[in-house]
């Protein structure tokens, strides 16, 4: 029988399980007992959030290499290749090497059914602890307490931001939200929350596991400087108070000084010029994604961005805010998204939109997002994909002006396919 490819245990991951998502740990942590993988690595850190996630673990995981130590990395979803959600010293798996963690996984797991998700966190933890990692970066995919990443204690646990999103499975209230993502937190174990406006049920949970909370706004941030230059600080070793001169950096600095404090928080440390160096450095690909590409002899400028909800448009607002330039967007959302809420934080940011169906069964009816763009007072005009939105915005504006493809990691994954396909020399 020849041996099954990545893309066919994926498409037969997709049929394993009634459901898409089934909250609950029982499943997946007797499958996980059985494969040993409840230890990935000496030190793990949880890193859950509405938003956030990605770029705090991708620094977590850039400090951590350059401490010298080997680091694994679990987040989700991808954008182009599934390996992109598991990576090792900064690398992401191989085809090969998930199979033979689906295979090991298939056999341990029985008559025990489990979801794609549930599948694909066992693997990340399978192949981090065949690796003999010293420490695992994993991020929660949806809420916290019943999450498959949960069936892991973690050292440090850390918590992005507290907003409504996913509703039908986290409550329809920050209080509700804020106690399924207190569910990563550990009995006694330090967490670093970069939320400032704490619900009284996570404040409630954070008193009975008698959690050392480290807050943002309290015990570490960042202070602005001049020309892009910051500084942070926080506790480090013993919580003596740290300050560090930081330059430029690409991420969002609140979740740059999130995964410095839990850095910290986990008793490691290094040289200030290495904690900058390594912030620098990290980049997740679709987050304030600038890039340029040639189109018709002229170079143009886009911005990606996965943002799909109020709180992450609030955000890119903010950044496009501090760069003024003519703007126009590509856009596309599921329906079962907030667009009231994200028009209201990007209204009248955007000369025009382009909006165009996702991959997805979930996507937001392309025409219908127009008119709706339109009745809130935008100029918009629906497409049949996300490539034909984009030549249409590029072939119908000036050259100096910057094309922002945002509202979901489907839009995302759409355009950067698209620019895969494009040759990169005029066309």
């Amino acid at each position: 029988m020849q041996a099954m490819g990545l893309a066919d245990w994926l498409a037969q991951l997709e049929r394993l399980h009634p459901a898409e998502i089934d909250m609950g740990l029982e499943r997946v942590a007797e499958v996980a007992s059985c494969l040993d993988v409840l230890d990935p690595a000496p030190l793990v850190f949880t890193v859950t959030g509405t938003n956030g996630k990605g770029s705090t673990c991708a620094a977590l995981d850039s400090l951590l290499r350059h401490a010298g130590l080997r680091s694994g990395c679990y987040a989700s979803p991808h954008l182009v290749q599934y390996n992109e959600r598991v990576s090792i010293d900064g690398q992401p798996v191989t085809d090969a090497d998930l199979c033979a963690a689906f295979a090991a996984i298939d056999q341990a797991r029985g008559a025990i059914s489990l979801t794609y998700f549930e599948f694909g966190t066992l693997a990340a933890l399978w192949l981090f602890k065949r690796a003999g990692l010293d420490a695992v970066v994993l991020e929660v995919g949806l809420g916290g307490r019943l999450d498959a990443v949960n069936v892991v204690d973690a050292n440090v646990a850390v918590v992005t931001s507290i907003g409504l999103d996913h509703s039908d499975y986290l409550g329809h209230d920050r209080d509700s939200v804020g106690y399924e993502k207190a569910g990563i937190l550990r009995q006694g174990r330090p967490l670093v929350c970069s939320e400032i406006d704490l619900p009284p049920r996570f404040v409630q949970r954070v008193n009975e596991l008698q959690v050392g909370m480290l807050q943002r706004g309290r015990e570490y941030g960042w202070t602005p400087g001049r020309e892009g230059s910051w500084t942070l600080f926080g506790k480090g070793g013993e919580r003596a108070t740290r300050h560090i001169e930081m330059p430029p950096v690409r991420l969002p600095r609140d979740n740059l000084c999130s995964a410095v404090q839990a850095f910290w928080a986990a008793g490691l440390d290094m040289p200030d010029e290495t904690i900058a160096a390594a912030l620098v450095d990290a980049f997740v690909p679709g987050r304030l994604d600038h890039r340029t590409l040639h189109w018709n002899g002229q170079v143009r400028e886009l911005c990606l961005d996965v943002g799909h909800n109020p709180q992450a448009a609030a955000f890119l607002s903010a950044h496009l805010a501090a760069r003024p330039a003519r703007r126009i967007a590509v856009f596309g959302l599921l329906a079962d998204k907030d667009l009231e809420g994200i028009l209201k934080q990007l209204s009248r940011q955007f000369d025009s939109w382009a909006v165009a169906p996702l991959p997805s069964p979930r996507s937001h009816d392309a025409q219908r997002l127009a008119q709706q763009l339109s009745a809130g007072g935008e100029t918009a005009m629906a497409f049949g994909s996300i490539g034909e939105a984009i030549a249409y915005q590029l072939d119908n504006s000036p050259a100096d002006t910057e094309i922002v493809i945002f509202g979901s990691f489907f839009s995302v994954s759409e355009a950067i396919l698209w620019l895969n396909d494009q040759t990169g020399g005029d066309r």
